[in-house]
């Protein structure tokens, strides 16, 4: 389920470099919050708690409410940042937490 957020999220991110209708932007910021929210729980119920920050982070960051204003530039570098990460963490083996 992780890895089937974390690409939907990837593709919806990627999709806003192209020029889009302003509705879809509003889309992606719902999406984003919803899943990097899930995310965020998820790694919060395996003990990830850096991987719970980051995902709670970028949910406050692409949340739809108070927005961000970076501008088009900006948000552009901050979705292929956020894209090539989530589809990174699809092939990185989390750590074993040690006691």
């Amino acid at each position: 389920m992780n890895n089937a957020i974390k690409i939907v999220l990837a593709i919806l991110l990627f999709l806003c470099l192209a020029d889009m209708p302003y509705g879809f932007y509003q889309f992606v910021r719902f999406a984003g919050l919803i899943g990097f929210a899930v995310l965020a729980y998820q790694a919060n119920q395996q003990g990830r708690q850096t991987e719970m920050i980051i995902y709670g982070g970028l949910a406050l960051l692409f949340q739809p409410f108070f927005k961000i204003a970076l501008g088009r530039q900006m948000w552009n570098i901050v979705d292929v940042v956020v894209g090539i990460g989530l589809l990174i963490s699809i092939f990185m083996k989390p750590k074993e937490s040690q006691p």
